[in-house]
């Protein structure tokens, strides 16, 4: 039987703890996935997932289920607070300019190669072609769904797309 997410949020609303747990439940591990991938670091992840799930409960009669599905209003709500992040880590960095030289582990087999080699040229992406194809092709939402989350055009995100598809490529073609 479906669960169905509006009487959820209703419920919750209403301040129904289950049904709360019951949406985390649903939602706690494509959310942490999707902050994990775009901050490639688990435990600011960790923060941002628990920092959704917070404002799930405590904002819960602001959802709005003829605007978007509970999932793309998640999202939404992560990918904010990924790009705040993101963009104080980056001040901070500015501010202090050290790289790492430690040398990398070495590499066990191919498909780990790929992997390392896919998130660090995700990694590598500028913030809104690494989120366009983390939404879309790793949290499996629709081009209007990520066009929601982030605010463009269908249009305009078909656009970055096209250009985060290219730059990746780029970036892959001597790593594999």
């Amino acid at each position: 039987m479906a669960v169905n997410e509006t009487q959820l949020m209703l419920q919750v609303v209403d301040g129904n703890r289950r049904a709360f747990a019951q949406l985390v439940a649903l939602h706690l591990h494509p959310i942490e996935a999707f902050a994990t991938r775009m901050l490639a670091d688990a435990t600011e992840a960790q923060d941002v997932t628990q920092e959704v799930m917070l404002r799930l409960w405590q904002r819960a009669a602001v959802f709005d289920p003829r605007r978007a599905r509970l999932s793309t209003w998640l999202h939404q709500i992560a990918y904010n607070l990924c790009i705040d992040r993101l963009r104080k880590t980056r001040r901070l960095s500015s501010w202090n300019e050290t790289l790492d030289e430690t040398p990398a582990p070495p590499v066990d087999s191919t498909a780990e190669q790929r992997t390392k080699a896919v998130s660090l040229a995700l990694s590598r992406l500028p913030e809104r072609q690494r989120s366009a194809l983390l939404l879309t092709y790793y949290q499996a939402l629709t081009n209007r769904e990520v066009a929601h989350i982030m605010g463009v055009s269908i249009r305009a995100l078909e656009s970055i797309l096209v250009r985060s598809r290219t730059a990746l490529k780029q970036a892959l073609e001597g790593e594999i």
